[in-house]
Order: structure tokens, then sequence, then C-alpha cells
């Protein structure tokens, strides 16, 4: 690699030091489109090989089971292409451009995508945590009248910056672990709001109280509550298990 300093990054991993290699999309990963079968012919549908639409591609990192199914007939006579497990991107090209996920069984897809099948060459997950800047790249060479669209001959042409394997699989795991904590985070977000939601539902029809309380609750205008609205804190602490009893239970 030729030492260039714009092609340095400021914060690496001890023991590397080289300049990164600009390299075209095409270069480190095939670029492949997606095709369906006719739907008039129903000997296409309903196998076991997974097809995906872009619709079903969104926020999630990994797909390994589509919504339709095609069969072995159906792959021969559309342009659909299977897809290898573990080195392949899915990336949608039109109505959308730039949701993306890994796959990690064999599969199809529609012509909606311009998927990458990475090379030997290229840490695969690398790849993945570059696509926000495959994705900028992508919107701003995209065309269409009716709707934008790259196609895989543009997308092959974006061009992309990256170190030597060693250091790509050493950033990859690096990305990796922190997109685990935030996926496991988000699980207990989403634990906590369910819960939220369980507790506003049994505390306002008032099968759950706070202990000490039974008398009914007055039925009130919201505008003869005295209330007012404001962005602060009101600095209430959550109530303690112990101090709610359930109605239920008496």
């Amino acid at each position: 690699m030729s030492k260039d300093a714009k092609n340095v990054p400021a914060l690496r991993f001890r023991g590397y030091s080289d300049a990164w290699e600009k390299r075209k999309l095409g270069e480190v990963a095939d670029i492949v489109g997606g095709g369906t079968p006719s739907t008039s012919r129903p000997e296409y549908w309903n196998g076991e090989i997974d097809w995906y639409a872009p619709a079903e591609i969104g926020t999630q990192r990994y797909v390994y089971k589509s919504r339709r199914q095609i069969t072995e007939l159906g792959l021969e006579k559309s342009s659909a292409v299977m897809l290898p497990a573990n080195k392949t991107i899915l990336f949608t090209s039109r109505a959308g451009i730039g949701n993306a996920a890994i796959l990690t069984s064999p599969a199809t897809t529609n012509q909606g995508f311009q998927s990458m099948i990475v090379n030997s060459n290229t840490d695969t997950y690398f790849l993945y945590s570059k696509i926000p800047d495959i994705k900028h790249k992508a919107i701003r060479v995209a065309a269409g009248s009716t709707f934008l669209e790259i196609s895989g001959k543009s997308l092959s042409k974006i061009p992309i910056k990256l170190p030597i394997f060693e250091e790509q699989v050493k950033i990859g795991r690096l990305f990796l672990k922190i997109d685990n904590l935030i996926a496991a985070t988000q699980r207990r977000i989403d634990a906590l709001e369910q819960a939220k939601k369980a507790l506003l539902q049994r505390l306002f029809d008032q099968s759950w109280r706070f202990k000490g309380y039974s008398d009914p609750w007055e039925k009130r205008k919201l505008g003869e509550t005295n209330s007012y609205f404001t962005d602060g804190n009101y600095g209430e602490s959550y109530p303690k298990e112990s101090e709610l009893s359930d109605k239920e239970n008496g």
C-alpha cells in the first residue's frame, strides 16, 4: 500500500500503520441482482428456496427466513440468483435504497436488490459496517423518473477505502460487539416499555392501587384539574413494588 496521509485514519489498532487502499465496491464484492418468477405459474412458488422482497429488510442485521419461497423450477426460469450464506449482504436498490442485512442461509431476492457477495479478501462485517457510507453514495448517483434506483453497474463503481484483511477483521469484530450491545440494550428498553404499558393499564383501570388507597376515582374534565404542561421533570421517584397492592388479590 502506498503511504498516503489522506488514507491513514487517525484512530488505529496497534500494529497497523499502512494507508488504506482506495477500491471500487465491485472489486471487493460481486454485485448481484435478483428476479421474480412468473406469478401466473404456481409450479414456480411455495418451494423450499427463500426469496426476499425489499419490504422484509428493515433494521435487523441478519435475515434467515423469507416470507415467500420459490421452487427450483422457479429459480431456473427467472433471473433470480442463489446467494451464499454469511458472505452476502442484501442491499435494496429501489424505493428505499440502502436497507441492508447479512444473509445467514442461502436465498434469492427479487429485482429490488443489488446484493453484495463479499470476496475472500474482505471481511463481511467490516463491509456491512460501511453500509451507511455506501448508502449515502448510492443515493447520490441513483436515477429514475418514477422512483430512484441504483443499478448494479453504478453500485459497483462506488469508491470505498479499506485496510488489509487482518485489520478489517479487527474492525469488524469491534463493531459486531458494539452492535450486539446496542441490540441487547434495545431489548431491555422494549421490555421496560411493555412493562410500563401493562402498569399504566392496571393503574388507570384501578385493578392495581397504591397501598392505603381504596376510595373510588372521581370523574373530572381535564380543564377542572388545574393541570399545566411543562417540558421539565417533576423529580418524582418510581414507586416500589412493596408500595403497590393488587386489588384482584385483595
